[in-house]
């Protein structure tokens, strides 16, 4: 094998309101939950069947924030490519807890919306609607030598 590659792309819709904090360095983080589904017809029954999965997703990527922050709200429609994230936790049990998530991180992850934007979360222009990648990297004349991530 010559390598390998971390990459979710997901179709589907937002579970919850996006939830924005701040962490320790200053930066923000979004977080919600996405539903996707899948459906067929029984072969039996002939009925269609379907199954809908869950997703957490994690958006570190702080052009994204500022996307999700105003435009994402329950039930806005999107696709999404980022990459999975397990992490580990110990509960107030003493246990120890996994989850899976899909982060959307810095200079990486895109963000497509496919609905209008939501006017519930606050006063928006319909002309803001826009498809957030990683090109939320300043132009190369604007960087320099410290700023280059390798």
């Amino acid at each position: 094998m010559a390598g390998s590659k971390n990459k979710v792309n997901l179709l589907g819709h937002v579970g919850i309101d996006p939830e924005i904090r701040t962490v320790s360095n200053g930066n923000r983080v979004a977080s919600f939950s996405l539903a996707t589904s899948d459906s067929w017809r029984d072969s039996t029954s002939g009925e269609r069947v379907e199954r809908t999965e869950w997703h957490r997703v994690v958006v570190w990527n702080q052009g994204l924030v500022k996307i999700v922050e105003k435009f994402l709200a329950k039930g806005s429609k999107l696709d999404l490519e980022g990459k999975l994230r397990t992490r580990k936790w110990v509960d107030n049990a003493g246990n120890e807890r996994y989850t899976t998530e899909i982060h959307l991180e810095n200079y990486a992850g895109e963000l497509t919306l496919l609905d209008a934007p939501s006017t519930s979360r606050q006063s928006r222009r319909e002309d803001d609607r826009e498809l957030v990648g990683a090109g939320n990297r300043p132009p190369v004349d604007d960087l320099s030598g410290d700023d280059i991530p390798f």
